[in-house]
């Protein structure tokens, strides 16, 4: 997989406000946007202290089971999002831009996804005409995805490519971290293949 390949949860519209969220569904493809898809081997990230979840909303994750810090360490990002009640709408987006292998297959990256009520933000009619173009919806949910795993460090004053191929900036706010206007609201989320940031608005391209 390159960096113009997919896209978290890991996912909304090119339209889409800055400070925007709603729902959606799946299937699988090797490309769309004009993304080519090369999914690399997948391997386990090393345990660290620095890898403890971060964030006021961590609290709501199950301590243990489906869905705790210790269960999804052990699963391909797309899957473990499954197993996270707030992340339901944006497994329902990746499945519907066919995007639910690509995130699995992919090899070390970092995922930031939109928790369900930040896509309840996202004004009806603009979600609609989103969920309506496969192309716009994956450009969408790839600018939520960069390569390389990224640690709270590297958060606190960040400039990254996405996947989509747009930059996107992060900066510490307070005691919490700012993904582009977006709060994390839990992050440094260990998966097999991804570290995940829960975030409370979805991006937009180019803002």
């Amino acid at each position: 997989m390159n960096t113009r390949l997919l896209a978290l949860p890991v996912v909304a519209a090119m339209s889409l406000t800055a400070a925007y969220g709603t729902t959606a569904g799946a299937t699988s493809d090797s490309g769309t946007h004009g993304f080519t898809v090369t999914p690399r081997t997948v391997h386990s990230p090393t345990p660290s202290a620095s890898s403890s979840p971060v964030g006021p909303g961590c609290s709501s994750l199950p301590s243990s089971g489906p869905g705790s810090p210790s269960e999804i360490a052990n699963e391909p990002v797309a899957t473990a999002a499954t197993h996270i009640p707030d992340l339901s709408t944006l497994v329902d987006l990746a499945k519907k831009a066919g995007l639910v292998d690509t995130l699995n297959s992919a090899s070390d990256i970092t995922v930031f996804a939109p928790s369900n009520a930040a896509f309840k933000k996202v004004p009806k009619d603009q979600l609609d005409k989103v969920l309506g173009n496969k192309n716009e919806l994956t450009k969408v949910l790839t600018y939520h995805v960069v390569q390389g795993r990224k640690t709270p460090a590297d958060l606190e004053k960040g400039d990254f490519s996405t996947l989509e191929g747009d930059k996107i900036t992060t900066s510490r706010s307070g005691d919490g971290f700012k993904i582009g206007n977006a709060e994390v609201t839990c992050g440094n989320l260990q998966t097999r293949n991804a570290t995940v940031y829960i975030v409370d608005s979805v991006l937009k391209p180019g803002s």
